[in-house]
């Protein structure tokens, strides 16, 4: 050790009651001893007087004794730590002080102090050492008194507020800290004097005065003073200043707080109100988002910025206030809000770029929110800091944020700038999302709307009402259907068919098969036969388009998909029907007895099979056809004798008289709001037909016979009042009646019926149809249905089995042409 360590120790003081004296003679010589001595080292005074005193260290310090016994005669007090050795043979460590000592008789020796480190964690500090440490430290450290009150402190300390420490004295933390919670401080104080168990690592946030402008955070430890007795004299406490992890940890809450909390929805205006929610109060004071008008559209948009020469038009989308009186006058969200040109908000929009400053109080707002309307001044509003950032996602501009700051003293920085352009990019991606299935939905929606009608027709033969609900409801895309079709005779074909899967491919799917069961429900096909038309119809699409593998995944969508056909004639209440893979309907009588059709269960379409098979009812006035797809009876709705028929016939027979809201109940009934499966439910009233709006009149087969059918016609007409179509009938008849006699075999009769349309219809034994012919000039014939069609609003043939009907139809609404 150098001369100047050595007189640094040197200079270190002992605590005298604790260390073990003994007396060297001037040569190093022990010449007293004494019991504590004997204790620590285990010699008796009789083999340690007498001794040199390097005799009892061990070799490698005994060779320092002689320069350190020279030394400290000549120039004053050493300490160091050496090791002693024991009478047992076995080593202990001592902090060794020397210092000259001068007995009565004037003779010199030197003073040795021992103290034991056995146990100790290393130097044996005095007061004053431990002073220097917790003065010196950068860490502020403070003790109270049982009172709480300061009796000490150290400089650091002053640099959390409270002034220097003489200040302090005789002074509570909430007497030099008014600007905290004092309160909950000084609980943790009580609570470590009460119990002695330390605490460590409380966290306290709140404004100090030595930092006025920003919120500061500060990690506190508290530990109990006692005295020798146990008895508590106090508490002290350390404190150290962990602001800047505590903002850390803010900014990282704020952003786990956005990633939970924006975008829990597919819709663009919650998203932006959930932004300036997620933002106030942990950002801003006032946030408003504005998006682009095509944004909340979900129209598509170009990328990159705007520029000057675009046509702007923002709409607010969401806004949130700490504050209820701001703005005062706050515009509503999906209202137009025009910035000015040039203003900062229109320069974000362009450049891409997010803005911080300082707002001038005298400023103008930017924006004119009515017509005449300056808007308020940022000096009206109190506002004094603001930070545009604008939201872009995937290269796109959809809108900007804007966030304000009421407080002067709290302005925003670049921290919070880093953070803001971190929370609005996240909502942005959710913004953009948002808008995305926007288009994709609204396009879903198009497409479902054009391919279900969108409203029923208005029949004579039927009172109708449908519901339809899909499993998947963010699209509303399902293959389920339903239809009402016109038919001629004032008959009317009601459908309903489902196809696998939801979706807009099942959509699409359904889409077709409805389009064919129009078609062939134009040609007045049997119930059965539109089945087995249609069935081939999935089956060779199947093997078309799908490669001959039939599968789900391909174009055969439709393949497995059901359909039930029914075909209702008002005139007699006749009802034949046909299903494919389908539940067969309920029928509930005008007593509201509710039963089921025995219907025979068709194979799917598509997956081959045995033949279709009709049945045929006749059914009371006023009876309700209640046509369903399976979704509507769950798993069990096939089975005939299933519970789930059951509930169907109890909701059924609880429905009220009224068509529509009954339609309603039942699906509310049965269905829960997110079903597993597509549910339609086609609910229909028959009606007939009084007996004075049908004329019959049976033909023989004779050419005379033609005028007597031309006669009865124009008498019922005028019977019926309407003379304005008996020169057209006249024709049609004729032509129809001549044509029944010269091509075919077997009775001929002639049927007028008056419904929202006057139908003249001829029936023949025959089982050709005819066609339509375009004659030449020079042709003698062949101009009979040509001159029908031109007449007749529509016409057809359908074939029954003892024969054909031809039959045309005038419109009782629009001018005979």
């Amino acid at each position: 050790m150098g001369g100047h360590e050595e007189r640094d120790a040197a200079r270190q003081r002992f605590d005298v009651a604790d260390a073990v004296p003994l007396l060297l003679d001037p040569h190093g010589m022990v010449s007293g001893w004494t019991v504590r001595a004997e204790r620590l080292l285990g010699h008796r005074a009789s083999e340690a007087v007498g001794r040199k005193f390097a005799e009892l260290l061990v070799p490698e310090d005994a060779e320092r004794v002689p320069d350190l016994v020279e030394r400290c005669r000549s120039d004053g007090d050493w300490a160091g730590l050496m090791t002693a050795r024991h009478r047992d043979g076995r080593p202990v460590p001592v902090m060794v002080r020397i210092t000259p000592a001068v007995e009565p008789r004037g003779r010199s020796s030197l003073l040795v102090l021992l103290s034991e480190l056995a146990g100790a964690a290393g130097w044996d500090m005095s007061r004053g050492v431990l002073e220097q440490m917790v003065a010196g430290s950068s860490i502020g450290i403070a003790v109270v008194d049982t009172d709480l009150r300061y009796v000490w402190s150290n400089a650091a300390l002053e640099q959390f507020g409270g002034g220097p420490p003489p200040r302090r004295l005789g002074l509570r933390f909430a007497d030099v800290q008014p600007g905290l919670d004092a309160a909950a401080v000084e609980t943790q104080m009580r609570y470590v004097l009460d119990t002695g168990r330390q605490v460590v690592g409380y966290e306290h946030v709140g404004r100090a005065r030595s930092a006025p402008l920003r919120e500061t955070a500060h990690m506190m430890s508290f530990t109990r003073l006692d005295d020798e007795r146990g008895r508590p004299m106090g508490v002290y406490y350390t404190v150290v200043d962990v602001t800047e992890r505590h903002r850390a940890r803010q900014r990282l809450a704020l952003l786990d707080r956005a990633g939970e909390r924006i975008g829990r929805t597919l819709d663009v205006m919650v998203t932006a109100q959930e932004l300036a929610d997620v933002a106030v109060p942990g950002l801003a004071d006032f946030v408003v988002v504005d998006l682009l008008e095509t944004v909340l559209r979900g129209a598509e948009l170009r990328p990159g910025p705007l520029t000057d020469s675009d046509r702007v038009v923002l709409l607010r989308a969401g806004h949130r206030s700490l504050y209820e009186d701001l703005p005062r006058r706050a515009v509503e969200s999906g209202a137009v809000v025009a910035y000015l040109a040039g203003s900062p908000p229109v320069r974000c929009l362009t450049t891409g770029r997010a803005w911080r400053q300082e707002l001038d109080p005298l400023a103008e707002e930017w924006a004119v929110t009515g017509p005449g309307d300056r808007g308020s001044t940022f000096l009206e509003l109190g506002l004094q800091s603001v930070m545009i950032v604008p939201v872009r996602a995937r290269g796109t501009t959809l809108g900007i944020t804007t966030f304000f700051r009421r407080r002067r003293e709290n302005p925003f920085d670049q921290d919070d700038l880093s953070l803001a352009e971190d929370v609005v990019s996240r909502a942005a991606v959710c913004v953009d999302n948002a808008r995305r299935y926007t288009r994709e939905r609204d396009a879903a929606l198009v497409l479902q709307r054009s391919l279900l009608p969108r409203r029923l027709p208005e029949l004579d033969a039927v009172e109708v009402s449908a519901c339809y609900r899909p499993a998947d409801e963010l699209t509303g895309l399902g293959g389920d259907w339903y239809d009402l079709i016109p038919l001629s005779g004032a008959r009317v074909a009601l459908v309903v068919g489902e196809v696998p899967g939801h979706g807009i491919d099942a959509a699409a799917a359904m889409g077709r098969l409805r389009t064919a069961v129009r078609t062939l429900a134009a040609i007045d096909l049997p119930p059965e036969e539109v089945l087995a038309h249609l069935d081939d119809l999935v089956g060779r699409s199947a093997r078309d388009e799908g490669d001959g593998r039939q599968s789900r995944d391909d174009a055969g969508q439709s393949v497995g998909a059901g359909c039930l056909y029914v075909v209702y004639d008002p005139v007699d209440g006749r009802c034949a029907m046909a299903a494919a893979g389908h539940p067969a309907p309920a029928v509930v009588a005008p007593d509201g007895t509710v039963t089921f059709v025995e219907l025979p269960q068709g194979p799917a379409l598509g997956v081959g099979g045995p033949p279709f098979e009709a049945v045929e009812l006749t059914l009371a006035e006023g009876s309700t056809l209640a046509l369903h797809t399976d979704g509507l009876l769950g798993a069990g709705g096939m089975s005939p004798a299933g519970a789930d028929r059951e509930l169907l016939r109890r909701a059924l027979e609880g429905a009220g008289p009224a068509l529509e809201p009954s339609c309603r109940a039942v699906v509310d009934m049965l269905v829960p709001a997110r079903p597993y499966d597509d549910v339609a439910l086609l609910m229909a009233r028959t009606r007939r037909l009084d007996p004075a709006q049908v004329a019959v009149k049976d033909l023989p087969v004779e050419p005379s016979v033609v005028a007597e059918a031309r006669r009865a016609a124009t008498r019922q007409l005028a019977h019926w009042g309407l003379e304005e179509l008996v020169f057209t009938t006249e024709l049609i008849v004729s032509e129809l009646v001549t044509n029944a006699i010269r091509h075919a075999a077997g009775p001929v009769r002639l049927r007028l019926v008056r419904e929202r349309a006057l139908v003249c219809e001829v029936f023949d034994g025959g089982a050709s149809a005819p066609h339509l012919r375009h004659p030449r000039a020079t042709d003698e014939g062949g101009r009979g249905l040509l001159l029908v069609s031109q007449l007749a609003q529509r016409w057809g043939t359908r074939f029954v089995p003892e024969g054909k009907i031809i039959w045309a139809e005038q419109s009782l609404t629009a001018p005979p042409p």
